[in-house]
């Protein structure tokens, strides 16, 4: 099948779009509003983009219900965040944390989740994750959105911080089996990491 995508002519009874890329690694953010009211919510429209130095990206599609998102918002106002990385073990949480809920509404607390204060950034980080990237706001991209209520935003940050639990590491590596990250596939679907396969580059061939 072919479908155009200013058309979304697919004849599909769910768009597929999302389920064309996958897994996507879920960003789940953590934010703090100038007022000091914490936010946490997770975003599946994100990867790391760079290394020395390194940066990561995410991407906010659309409003809330009550106007612009808050991570959107209190990233535009503090201009800090912090990645925690989302697994199988709080994966009921992560779900939880992405309610739409009113600015003044705590998701740590609403997911029942701990917080742990972080190193050079205001926002808090995930307890029992098993990594954290603290950024600093780099860039806001707007892009174009489909309707006039709709906002399509890329925002990259600068990793300035990075947390990795002891228990995950194993022969100077992240043991992901140990980790159990969790990415989304489209949907109401998730992969759970839990297969993993190791290839080497091969030998390249000599110049002529």
């Amino acid at each position: 099948m072919f479908y155009e995508t200013s058309r979304n002519d697919h004849g599909l009874s769910h768009d597929p779009i999302k389920s064309c890329v996958v897994p996507r690694p879920i960003g789940w953010i953590s934010t703090v509003s100038g007022a000091g009211v914490v936010n946490l919510a997770p975003y599946s429209f994100f990867n790391l983009v760079a290394t020395n130095p390194t940066f990561v990206m995410y991407a906010s599609c659309g409003q809330s219900e009550h106007g612009e998102k808050d991570t959107l918002a209190n990233i535009t106002e503090v201009g800090e965040f912090v990645v925690n990385m989302a697994t199988w073990d709080q994966r009921a949480a992560m779900l939880a944390s992405s309610a739409s809920l009113p600015p003044d509404v705590d998701e740590f607390q609403y997911a029942g989740l701990g917080a742990l204060p972080s190193r050079l950034v205001k926002p808090p980080r995930v307890a029992g994750a098993p990594v954290h990237l603290e950024c600093l706001q780099h860039q806001t991209i707007e892009l174009p959105p489909s309707g006039p209520d709709a906002r399509n935003v890329v925002v990259i940050g600068r990793v300035v911080g990075v947390h990795i639990d002891e228990r995950v590491i194993a022969d100077g590596k992240i043991d992901l089996s140990k980790a159990g990250p969790i990415a989304r596939l489209g949907y109401f679907d998730y992969a759970r990491v839990d297969t993993m396969f190791s290839m080497r580059l091969p030998p390249q061939p000599p110049r002529p």
